[in-house]
């Protein structure tokens, strides 16, 4: 049974998680053969886990961490990770290479036009993936093509096409350019790498997935150096796949004692959260404009390999208003005492805009105690994207956009 509360902006659905092994694909094994990969792109680093220790004390939780996807590749979000890493396996599958030997360096000096021909790449996007695809064709000398939905904000398209893709606006929403892309590249001949899966198209989304957890892999060294354990994670979900690999991984990795993994999403765009009410295990999909801040997060429909995982492993799916995310994005961008500051776009700081109504809003009293949230849990929280959006950062951070 779905419950609201309105004075928190906040729908949500309990779940049991009723998994008895751990998903296959997203094997510590399968996160280092990511990390190792990622190692050898131009300009890797590991990003920071952010250590908001002053605000624990303040929200009175034992940890609140923040893996800050910002400044990854210099890109402002985690999704060239995913991006990357499928177009790197695609290749190496067109030209017979195994996986295995293969590093950057190596691909590059492989990849030449008589061993592939000419090849474009080709997806849908919000803005993120979109550019992580562009920037992996970039690298590669490859040409790109990227479709976006109606409402997407310039910069989003500029700063894909930057790195010379040619880049599309179409009039419909986010869905329904994911199948005009699948579409028209059946009639050019592109390579679609597309973050979502479907019946007969699911290597490639998953291989993205696999890439995200390098995300993951870096995050559990990172904890096991402090000597933290999480006990919530907290996890956005568009069509499911950053969500799904995060929590495949430390499934596998925390087998014995799994976080309670909590799902976030926009309200107007919840298909998670209406797949869980259901009640029946099957994906359900949320029609309409999806019309939300969090635009990396307006999918309406879930990856189907993304929701199996959700469905067997996650504890709660949450639905958030605009304002929520809003909220986190002030929060970390103003930090107390010496925590540090983080710059999180809309749909990077919606975990923390989350914790802040379980943490101090009166109606939600009920919800944090369903979740064992107190003063000696562990939250871990990705901050997925910086200020993708610059001129609404400002008017959120400034000026008090979207307050509540």
């Amino acid at each position: 049974m779905m419950t609201t509360i309105e004075s928190c902006g906040l729908r949500y659905v309990l779940a049991a998680p009723t998994a008895k092994s751990p998903p296959a694909y997203f094997t510590d094994s399968h996160a280092r053969q990511a990390l190792r990969f990622h190692r050898t792109l131009p300009g890797y680093q590991t990003t920071s886990l952010v250590n908001l220790s002053q605000l624990s004390e303040c929200w009175n939780i034992g940890n609140i961490l923040v893996k800050d996807e910002s400044t990854r590749f210099g890109l402002s979000a985690f999704k060239v990770l995913g991006g990357s890493y499928a177009v790197a396996r695609m290749l190496c599958r067109r030209m017979g290479i195994e996986w295995e030997q293969v590093d950057f360096g190596t691909l590059k000096k492989e990849l030449v036009r008589r061993k592939i021909g000419p090849l474009t790449l080709a997806t849908a996007t919000d803005g993120n993936h979109g550019r992580s695809v562009a920037w992996m064709a970039e690298q590669l000398g490859l040409d790109a093509v990227i479709y976006m939905p109606k409402g997407t904000v310039r910069s989003r398209v500029e700063s894909i096409r930057r790195h010379g893709a040619r880049v599309e606006v179409t009039d419909l929403n986010y869905d329904e350019t994911v199948r005009l892309v699948w579409d028209l590249a059946g009639k050019n001949g592109w390579q679609v790498i597309q973050d979502t899966a479907w019946e007969g198209y699911t290597e490639i989304p998953r291989w993205i997935m696999q890439g995200y957890t390098t995300m993951s892999a870096e995050a559990v060294e990172q904890m096991a150096a402090a000597g933290v354990r999480p006990t919530h994670v907290f996890v956005q979900a568009g069509v499911g796949a950053f969500a799904a690999a995060m929590v495949g991984h430390m499934a596998n990795v925390f087998f014995d004692s799994p976080p309670n993994f909590i799902v976030v999403e926009p309200t107007q765009a919840a298909c998670m959260l209406a797949s869980a009410r259901a009640g029946d295990g099957l994906p359900r999909g949320v029609a309409g404009d999806l019309d939300t801040i969090m635009a990396g997060l307006a999918c309406g429909e879930p990856s189907t390999l993304a929701w199996d995982i959700l469905r067997e492993w996650s504890c709660c799916f949450i639905g958030c208003e605009d304002f929520v995310a809003a909220n986190g994005m002030r929060i970390l961008a103003n930090p107390i005492g010496e925590d540090a500051a983080v710059e999180a776009g809309e749909s990077g700081a919606v975990g923390i805009g989350l914790l802040d109504r379980l943490a101090n809003h009166p109606d939600c009293t009920a919800l944090r105690q369903d979740l064992d949230i107190d003063s000696q849990s562990t939250m871990l929280v990705f901050n997925t994207e910086g200020a993708t959006d610059p001129v609404n950062y400002r008017d959120v951070i400034w000026y008090g956009k979207f307050g509540g």
